[in-house]
């Protein structure tokens, strides 16, 4: 037999009533039944807990050096109760994503501050870092789950698309295609292209799809981020091909978003899980509102529209606060 808790709080209460009658009341039991619990809790520890004085008990040694040590594990499995419901209730609670450059910096920060501002004990960590690094690190368990691209079997991971864009030819204002409205991959044959280095998902899964086409695209620069096929396009290097959700950063800086038809592909940004894990209540929150808000867009994305429909998917998922952007 083991020491219970129910033991420990009899134990407890009596040192403090000083009387098995008022430690009964205190705890709703009978007498007997509190005799029963003090004499089975004497048994286990083999010490006597209690000398009887008039009507009164009063510790013995034994019961002097035992009672911090039962008041520190009742208050201890309290904390932890409150704990869990704190985080079971999401009035605390920690949530870490690996997400791509561009989707780190352009896409998610506004729905984490929306996210935060409705639960704010809720910290969440938003780690910005290369394509293969998304994957490596929810395959690792260093992130809750990740957002970026994929391609191919990952064995343990599982991915669940949350939105899709298309590509896009970047270029200089004064470039021979700057007065196109759309251009060809063909057509991009012809000119120095800026992409991301080989291996990438994203350019993995736009090789594959080209070389259904007959197309192969060669490349004068490759690089790790998007951020330096910006910088290289604006430093008049090459053409870059980039997605949709770059195009706010290029823009600001001058460059031309055209269009890529014939064919015309996309890029699926997706969510990573993995699929022995699961999630945190403040986890399992967050990804469910990502989900949700990604399945209301019926066409191409828009980010603006799309915070707008996070914060409202949030509202629904039983958040009072009221947002504006």
């Amino acid at each position: 037999m083991s020491i219970t808790l129910r033991q420990l709080e009899v134990f407890v209460a009596v040192s403090e009533e000083g009387s098995l009658t008022r430690a009964g009341d205190v705890l709703g039991l009978p007498q007997s039944s509190i005799s029963k619990q003090l004499k089975e809790l004497e048994d286990l520890l083999g010490l006597k807990l209690f000398d009887r004085h008039t009507r009164m008990l009063r510790l013995t040694e034994g019961g002097m050096e035992i009672l911090p040590l039962a008041k520190k594990t009742l208050a201890d499995l309290d904390a932890m109760l409150d704990g869990s419901a704190q985080l079971k209730t999401l009035e605390r609670g920690r949530v870490s994503i690996a997400a791509s450059s561009m989707q780190a910096a352009l896409v998610l920060p506004r729905m984490v501050k929306a996210f935060s501002e409705m639960h704010p004990g809720i910290r969440i960590e938003l780690l910005d870092v290369t394509q293969d690094d998304v994957i490596q690190m929810v395959s690792g368990g260093a992130v809750d789950f990740g957002v970026g691209s994929a391609f191919g079997d990952h064995g343990d991971l599982s991915m669940k698309t949350l939105w899709s864009e298309p590509f896009f030819a970047v270029v200089q204002q004064d470039h021979a295609l700057a007065r196109k409205k759309s251009v060809t991959w063909k057509e991009l044959q012809k000119f120095p292209l800026i992409g991301s280095r080989k291996g990438n998902p994203v350019r993995t899964a736009l090789e594959f799809s080209l070389a259904s086409e007959g197309i192969s695209l060669k490349y004068v620069h490759e690089v790790a981020l998007p951020l330096t096929t910006i910088g290289m396009v604006a430093g008049g290097l090459g053409v870059g091909i980039l997605t949709g959700s770059t195009r706010r950063l290029s823009e600001s800086l001058g460059l031309l978003f055209k269009p890529i038809l014939q064919p015309k592909l996309e890029r699926e940004v997706v969510l990573v899980l993995h699929s022995a894990r699961s999630l945190s209540p403040a986890a399992k929150k967050f990804s469910d509102a990502l989900v949700s808000w990604t399945s209301l867009k019926k066409s191409r994305f828009n980010e603006e529209d799309n915070v707008h429909r996070f914060c409202n998917v949030c509202y629904q998922f039983g958040c009072s606060l009221t947002h504006q952007h």
